[in-house]
């Protein structure tokens, strides 16, 4: 029984990456770089940015009563579950999927932007790494393009991507026709094996050669992305990719210090993997229903 399932998350993971990659804003990219072979993917949450960015997002859209403290605490349960006892079963994922997506539908996607550019402004913009943020631009200055990888969704990741002047980004692709959430997501969320899968989708596209390619991350969880690049580089680890990053020599980078440092690491803990970038990207599309 087990390897049906694993093929099924397998399956779910390639249709999310190829979603992500065929979603991927493009609009600071449309110049040919002078270095067209060669890419940097960085992760975000605790990576480029302090803490999660959908939950910086998801406090934003509290703020303006997009969502409930009930709502909040339903999805919370689902997920605290689902990571319990559901983290290998494709039943469980698509229950805690399905249970996050009822937020989304009928909820356009002009909304989220508009409201994602407000609170990047208010909450994201000072939680930026200055050390992750000059690693992306010295990629940019040797001419080569640089994308962010999240399971958060795209719409956001995209915002993200333009307010810091890098190429684009691939993201969580929830599905939308003529600009409304149908509830669903477009194979899943952008998460682990996803991610590795969006990367080369990306690049065979964009005709990189994934050799020359770096990628930055915080988390064991993004060692298929890491590990399919020529250059991987860890950025305030967790403890298993600090621990990966040694056996493997891989550069560290570690801007946090003493009890920031602890505290950030068990907080990626607790917020990575599983279903979260799905739960969370449900509750920061959550929008107040007119009577």
């Amino acid at each position: 029984m087990a390897a049906p399932r694993r093929i099924d998350l397998q399956r779910r993971s390639k249709l999310a990456g190829e979603a992500a990659a065929a979603e991927a804003d493009l609009e600071i990219a449309l110049a040919t770089p002078a270095d067209p072979e060669a890419a940097a993917f960085f992760d975000v949450d605790n990576t480029l940015m302090q803490g999660a960015s959908i939950f910086h997002l998801a406090r934003g859209l509290y703020r303006r009563r997009f969502f409930t403290t009930r709502e909040i605490a339903s999805a919370a349960w689902k997920q605290a579950k689902f990571r319990i006892v559901g983290s290998e079963d494709p039943d469980h994922v698509a229950d805690a999927q399905a249970s996050a997506l009822a937020f989304i539908e009928g909820h356009t996607v002009l909304e989220l932007e508009q409201l994602g550019e407000e609170i990047f402004d208010e909450a994201m913009a000072a939680r930026i790494w200055p050390g992750t943020r000059a690693l992306a631009q010295l990629h940019l200055d040797q001419g080569q393009r640089v994308w962010l990888v999240t399971a958060a969704p795209v719409e956001i990741a995209g915002i993200i991507a333009r307010r810091l002047g890098l190429t684009g980004a691939l993201g969580t692709v929830a599905e939308h026709v003529d600009g409304v959430y149908t509830g669903r997501l477009v194979g899943g969320m952008l998460h682990g094996p996803a991610k590795a899968e969006a990367v080369a989708a990306l690049a065979e596209r964009e005709g990189l050669d994934l050799a020359r390619c770096s990628a930055y991350s915080d988390s064991a969880n993004d060692l298929p992305m890491l590990s399919i690049v020529g250059h991987a580089f860890a950025i305030n680890p967790d403890v298993r990719l600090r621990a990966h990053a040694r056996r493997e020599g891989w550069r560290v980078y570690d801007y946090r210090t003493g009890r920031k440092a602890a505290r950030a690491g068990l907080l990626t803990g607790t917020v990575a993997g599983g279903v979260a970038g799905a739960v969370a990207a449900a509750l920061a599309v959550r929008g107040k229903r007119t009577s």
